[in-house]
């Protein structure tokens, strides 16, 4: 019985019957009815409206779309009131709820054509999601699915567990044997359908829970897994990749619930992947299994007994399984698409598994089993198992590396020989694997074996097939990317007049790829590339002059980019009027671009970005030109697509350039390429700013405004936020060149300090939070002395508080995990941890940075906001983790350094963990205390000269540590050397037996690679020289030798270089001491410089 007036559900039914209509006009007019006359004036009309038709209409498709729009306007946001915006549904009174969910929940168990149950199904998932969000709960829901799922109708058995899968929420507070008795019974259910939908169910609701939760029900796997068989005996591909998808999602989520069942399953997916009778989306699936355990469980795939063996046998396989109609290859080479989708291919799914299989499981496992077979294949009459074999070292060679490197000389002579093979694949194969390698293997590749790869590979330029020839070109990219200018310019000749003949070949591919070609080489070679100039130059300049034909367009595009690279190789000197008539061409090019999909105008942007490197000031005049499409593109909005079904998903899943994201039940689209634009754009905009300076001043303002800070919280693409912290510190600076510390510079920054502190408070990443405090650093440098006042460090403390305390959660949680970690775990985490760690540690670093600049610039006025958080610093100090105490004495480094006298109040906190700090295991906390000592010293003044004269003893045993001037030790054991200088100069008078104290410190030299200590070791030196200090004047030889190695590494320069070479000259000629023997020590280079600076 209708709960609405017949009128209401007749205008509806004709609503709905508009909807669907196939005339334009008709369909819009009937949206905006709906809008306008239902959904925003009384969406519980018409949601119960709805609900009737779904659960009372004679006429199928009408109940079926009834539903999907029941389900659309359920999931709308709606504002209610005051209230925050909320989903439409949950918005409803509660009786309004109560009644439409009934009548849903009635269509639901009534309904018997299963594409309409399937599309009510989604409906009431929709609103059981909104539920469970909401922490409530909907209990009839839950009693009608468990109804359905021993229902006698098969169809109806699918719905319950299709709606688990949509909202897995609604059964994790289930007593567990309840769940696993329904997931059971599902799993040995007669119908496969019900068996595939129950593993579906299953793999959504266990995704759901903590690792803790998933224990309970590991117990099911045998249940699981035997349904596996069944659907391969009877060659169904389609519902066997069903069940293999469902396997994958629960190996991702807990692939050590396998262990005791892996090696079964390995035995079976490998049969799987045999199995010809099968299809190949079925094949590759198995194998996309078996990988995943490889990347989510290393440690377990390493020991089972025939894995490695099998899964390397397997891919080799697959990857001879290409082009079974065209052995000649006539095809593939009459093709110029080189871009054709071949992902689905047996071949390609074979050579990314080789490559997952390496970098997860390692050159030390894999290696043995691949090389068994690759020399056999190399030796095949078979072009595909040649093709195969060298595919594979391509596939491995990065995962391999510290492998492979030790052998390459061995790896070459499998690879150089297909350069000449008779077959055009396997010689294209042939220059794959050298590109690879060449980019997997640098520099030693091109330092060791350059004569060998070059003669072997610049023949095959020559090779008459078209698709050979432009690989073979595409390969010496990777080559000469990596390669010394040195190494390349005795091939010059012989490399570019073959390339030369390339851009006269008749495939434009062909021409595309010299020209990016020639373009690296030009990178690479720099000044040396001058002798092709005038060969070149007019060449491209004649293709830049081209009618613009859409077929030549990228053929531009390259011979763009190839000119300006030229450009920066050869310099602004050499270019000479070319500069001009290039960026004239680059104008007229830009002018009469008009279709959005010309591949020109994203080449242009590079191009523009190039030659304002080349030319600087001299590209003011072009900048009109420039900014406004970088600006439109830089300015670009999210493109953001609310995808309603799952024919709207499909449809955006098969399309590039799109990423999907399940947001809140829902899936949003983001067009990925726009952004990519986006991000380039903005990079260019922070080159422009670095090279004009004070000239691009004029733009900062807009730009900072519309685009940088924006940018900041751009959280649909990361890299465009990263690279907006990059431009916002360029902006102010190009404003300060400009207009110097003035009004404009503080117009600018008082619009941007706010931004930025709020950023730092919102940010949610690690890795970005540690770019913003990197662009908030940069910008106090650029701003300088007093810029941020009293709120402003209250609001900066405010988000360091927030970071620790967030970081302190994450380091209690990786203790938690590692008490519970088994050995595998340990194993197989162990990147990932390493890889947390080190963001936490550049998170930590660039905060300090943070805090340095602010007491750089406002010195003992920041110490009020900075007080709050002593109990963390202090906490930091005492902690067992080197990081956290290296963060602490880093800050108290720069309390003593900025504050003076006024950081004594904090003596109790600071002179414990300098003192440990001298003795601790650790070289970055030596150096930080003994850099702190040296800055108490300089800049303490009075109150801490008696701490300082206790000091150091201690430093001067970190100076005499083993290995204390060793890579590793260095740093530190030079700042010891300047902080006993500092404490002898600034507070001699505190120091108990100084004299014998200057004698020691003495052998604490020569400091050679810190440039902050140099200056002040030294300086001290020449005065103890100038005072004629019996220690220093005693050992003239040793003070010249300790001079001439500083000068050597340019740790000494400036004015305290020319005071220390002055003082060593009075003592070299006071003591009459020969400085010529002393200088055959030294290199020729090393001995040429020191005896300029003594002359």
């Amino acid at each position: 019985m209708s709960l609405l007036p017949p009128e209401i559900t007749a205008e509806l039914t004709q609503l709905l019957l508009a909807l669907q209509s196939r005339d334009n006009t008709v369909r819009t007019q009937a949206e905006e009815h709906l809008q306008n006359n239902w959904t925003a004036t009384r969406p519980e009309v018409l949601l119960m409206g709805l609900a009737e038709q779904v659960a009372g209409s004679s006429d199928a498709p009408l109940r079926e779309y009834a539903s999907v729009i029941f389900r659309r306007i359920a999931s709308k946001t709606r504002k209610n009131g005051t209230a925050e915006p909320t989903d439409t549904f949950i918005s409803l009174g509660p009786d309004q709820a109560v009644a439409i969910r009934t009548k849903l929940l009635e269509a639901l168990t009534t309904e018997n054509e299963k594409s309409v149950r399937n599309k009510i199904s989604d409906a009431v998932a929709e609103i059981a999601r909104q539920y469970s969000e909401k922490g409530d709960s909907w209990p009839d829901l839950l009693t009608v699915l468990f109804q359905l799922s021993i229902a006698p109708e098969e169809g109806k058995r699918e719905t319950a567990f299709r709606v688990f899968t949509s909202t897995p929420r609604v059964i994790e507070k289930q007593h567990e044997d309840a769940v696993a008795q329904a997931f059971t019974r599902g799993f040995k259910d007669d119908s496969v359908t019900v068996r595939l939908a129950a593993m579906e169910a299953f793999g959504a609701f266990f995704h759901n829970l903590t690792k803790k939760s998933q224990i309970k029900y590991h117990g099911l796997l045998p249940e699981i897994l035997n349904i596996l068989p069944p659907i391969k005996d009877s060659k169904k591909s389609d519902d066997l990749s069903k069940a293999l998808l469902s396997l994958i999602d629960l190996a991702e989520a807990a692939p050590k619930m396998f262990k005791a069942l892996f090696h079964n399953l390995v035995v079976f997916s490998v049969s799987v992947i045999q199995d010809k009778e099968l299809d190949d989306i079925c094949r590759q699936n198995a194998l996309e299994l078996m990988a995943t355990f490889a990347d989510y469980a290393p440690s377990m795939c390493k020991k089972d007994e025939s894995y490695t063996s099998d899964m390397v046998t397997q891919c080799l396989s697959l990857m001879t399984d290409l082009a079974e109609e065209d052995d000649d290859a006539a095809d593939w080479l009459a093709e110029d698409d080189l871009e054709q989708e071949e992902s689905d291919q047996n071949h390609v799914a074979g050579e990314q598994c080789m490559d997952r299989l390496a970098n997860k499981l390692g050159g030390v496992v894999i290696l043995g089993p691949t090389f068994s077979w690759l020399p056999r294949m190399m030796q095949s009459m078979a072009w595909r198992d040649r093709h195969a074999a060298l595919m594979a070292i391509s596939a491995i060679s990065e995962g391999c590396r510290e492998q492979m490197i030790g052998e390459l000389q061995q790896v070459l002579d499998l690879v150089i020989p297909a350069l000449r093979d008779p077959h055009p694949r396997v010689r294209w194969a042939g220059c794959n694997a050298l590109g690879q390698m060449s980019t997997d293997f640098a520099p030693t590749m091109q330092k060791d074996f350059y004569d060998r790869i070059l003669n072997a590979i610049i023949p095959v330029l020559d090779s008459p097939e078209a698709r050979v020839k432009s690989h073979a070109a595409a390969a010496l990219v990777n080559f000469c990317e990596e390669a010394e200018k040195t190494i390349l310019e005795p091939y010059l000749d012989n490399l570019l007049s073959r390339l030369f003949n390339l851009l006269q070949n008749e495939k434009r591919y062909v021409q595309e790829q010299a020209l990016s070609t020639i373009a690296t080489i030009a990178d690479a070679a720099e000044q040396a590339f001058g002798k092709y100039y005038d060969t070149l130059m007019p060449l491209l300049v004649n293709v830049l002059q081209r009618e613009n034909d859409k077929e030549f367009r990228l053929l531009r595009a390259k011979a763009m980019e190839c000119a300006t690279l030229i450009a920066l190789a050869v310099g602004k000197e050499r270019l000479g009027n070319d500069a001009m008539t290039l960026v004239q061409l680059l104008a007229t090019i830009q002018a009469n671009i008009t279709d959005a999909d010309d591949p020109q105008a994203q080449y242009l942007m590079h191009c523009w970005g190039r030659m304002c490197r080349v030319l600087g000031a001299e590209f003011l005049p072009f900048l009109p030109n420039v900014m406004p499409p970088l600006l439109e593109l830089a300015s670009a909005k999210a493109d953001i697509q609310l995808l309603e079904d799952d024919d709207q998903i499909e449809q955006f899943q098969q399309e590039e350039g799109w990423e999907l994201v399940p947001l809140r039940g829902k899936t949003i689209g983001i067009r990925t390429s726009a952004m990519d634009d986006k991000n380039m754009a903005i990079e260019l905009l922070v080159v422009y700013a670095q090279v004009l300076e004070g000239a691009f001043a004029d733009y900062a303002p807009e730009i900072m405004e519309k685009i940088a800070l924006p940018g900041l919280a751009f959280f649909f693409h990361d890299p465009v936020r990263f690279v907006s912290a990059k431009l916002v510190p360029q902006l102010l600076s190009s404003c300060k060149k400009r207009y110097g510390s003035g009004s404009e510079l503080k117009g600018l920054w008082n619009g941007t300090v706010d931004k930025l502190l709020e950023v730092l408070t919102a940010e949610p990443a690690i890795d970005a939070l540690a770019e913003m405090y990197q662009c908030f650093y940069e910008s106090v440098e650029v701003i300088g002395k007093d810029c941020l006042d009293a709120t402003h460090m209250e609001r900066f403390i405010d988000s360091v508080h927030s970071t620790l305390e967030d970081y302190k959660d994450r380091v209690a949680q990786r203790a938690e995990d590692k008490a519970e970690a088994t050995a595998d775990d340990v194993e197989d985490e162990a990147e990932e941890l390493l890889l947390a760690i080190e963001d936490d540690q550049t998170l930590l670093s660039d905060m300090n940075k943070a805090f340095h600049c602010i007491f750089k610039y406002h010195g003992a006025a920041f110490l009020r906001s900075w007080e709050r958080l002593i109990q963390t610093y202090e906490g930091f100090l005492s902690s067992p983790d080197p990081t956290q105490r290296q963060w602490g004495l880093c800050i108290m480094d720069d309390v003593l350094e900025y504050c003076g006298p006024e950081s004594s109040h904090y003596a109790n906190y600071i002179t414990q963990p300098l003192l440990s700090g001298c003795q601790d295991p650790s070289p970055a906390i030596r150096q930080a205390a003994a850099y702190g000592i040296g800055v108490a010293a300089h800049r303490g003044g009075a109150p801490w000269s008696q701490f300082l004269a206790g000091t150091v003893p201690l430093l001067l045993q970190a100076a005499q540590i083993p290995d204390a001037r060793n890579e590793e030790n260095v740093y530190a054991t030079e700042n010891v050397c300047a902080a006993i200088a500092k404490i002898l100069h600034y507070n001699a008078s505190a120091v108990p037996q100084a004299d014998q104290v200057v004698a020691q410190w003495f052998e604490t030299l020569p400091v050679t690679n810190d440039e902050e200590a140099a200056p002040y070791a030294y300086a001290y030196l020449a005065e103890l020289i100038d005072k004629q200090h019996p220690a220093i004047t005693s050992q003239p030889q040793k003070v010249f030798v300790y001079v001439a190695q500083a000068l050597e590494s340019e740790a000494l320069a400036g004015q305290t270089s020319s005071r220390v070479i002055q003082a060593t000259k009075n003592l070299l000629q006071a003591t009459n001491t020969d400085a010529g023997p002393l200088l055959q020590q030294f290199s020729p280079e090393a001995q040429h410089t020191i005896r300029a600076f003594f002359a």
